[in-house]
């Protein structure tokens, strides 16, 4: 039987890609209990921001196919409309809907496609306790009301670079207020750098806080529920104001949070885009596509589920998206049979 092999340089490029990934599984990682799911979450002292390329080997860069990748947020898709990445995987579909339509941090159109959606159910949370009495935005807004509020991290940087932070203070904005506003009238702004941090279960459970305005509900949603929270609804001029800017509709739903008698309108925070140029050639979507399709059971999900394929381009609950498939991907998903 012939022996096959890659050649010198791929093997050490694919061992190093190998080594990366596996950093999350030394010693440098540690466990945490994700309390609203009842599993253990893995953290790790390594970090999480992903910048790589993929160069040519020769040296006239004839017949090869540069790739460079990206995973965050805002900054990432600027980056693959300005042709500093190939492609960047980002959180959650609004952020690229936003680029795309060149609306809220982006002052123009990005000439954006998706090859893929991963699943990754999500909404955006404003919670209050029920202690304040508070049961609408306009009610802070008219009361002046000094919430003790558990979000992200509020730096100027963060609310201008962060997804999470910008659609915090966009609905904030809509409804006529904003974090100064609320440190003005004698309340506080504690913040934590994820949902599920312990230091917000805390902060919930011994009453810290009264108000949690974030993403990430699945980390924390029932725990507040449990402690006396309630969740105001995003509705009226506000919805449309988010609307405008290609925030969709959703609620938080009483069929996943015990103790809800009603959903609650809010905007959908749902999926985790890969994002590339549009003018991305068709071949090199099309392998990207194979090469997720390939890794699929390596891939971590977000759903404690196995990737499907066809959950990637099928525009769901839990994997929208809002911005038009590259055609490369979309013949992929077609050949494959995983698109009708």
């Amino acid at each position: 039987m012939t022996k096959q092999r890659y050649n010198a340089k791929i093997q050490r490029a694919k061992g190093l890609l190998e080594i990366a990934a596996a950093m999350y599984e030394t010693s440098l990682s540690f466990q945490t209990t994700r309390a609203a799911e009842r599993v253990l979450q893995t953290e790790s002292r390594v970090g999480h921001e992903l910048n790589f390329k993929l160069l040519a080997a020769n040296r006239d860069g004839s017949n090869s196919v540069p790739l460079s990748f990206a995973a965050d947020s805002f900054a990432e898709l600027k980056g693959v409309a300005d042709r500093k990445y190939t492609l960047a995987w980002v959180n959650p579909t609004a952020a690229a809907t936003l680029a795309y339509r060149g609306t809220g941090p982006f002052r123009k159109k990005l000439p954006l496609r998706v090859i893929a959606t991963f699943p990754s159910y999500d909404v955006m949370g404003f919670a209050v306790h029920k202690s304040t009495g508070i049961r609408s935005f306009s009610q802070i807004v008219a009361e002046r009301f000094p919430l003790r509020l558990s979000t992200n991290v509020t730096s100027r940087e963060m609310i201008a670079a962060s997804p999470t932070m910008f659609t915090v203070s966009a609905v904030m904005k809509a409804a006529g207020f904003t974090l100064a506003d609320l440190k003005k009238w004698g309340g506080q702004v504690i913040s934590v750098p994820r949902p599920s941090h312990p230091d917000r279960r805390k902060a919930i459970q011994s009453g810290t806080v009264n108000a949690v305005f974030d993403e990430g509900i699945k980390s924390w949603g029932q725990t507040a529920i449990d402690n006396g929270f309630t969740y105001l609804p995003i509705e009226g001029q506000i919805l449309r104001r988010l609307a405008a800017l290609g925030y969709q509709t959703s609620v938080v739903p009483k069929s996943r949070f015990k103790g809800m008698i009603s959903d609650v309108p809010t905007v959908d925070f749902s999926g985790w885009p890969m994002v590339v140029h549009a003018d991305l050639p068709n071949d090199v979507a099309y392998a990207l596509c194979e090469a997720i399709e390939k890794r699929r059971k390596s891939i971590p999900s977000d759903n404690f589920k196995p990737i499907d394929m066809r959950q990637l381009c099928a525009n769901d609950e839990e994997a929208p998206f809002h911005v038009p498939l590259h055609p490369g991907a979309r013949r992929f998903y077609r050949d494959r049979g995983y698109l009708k």
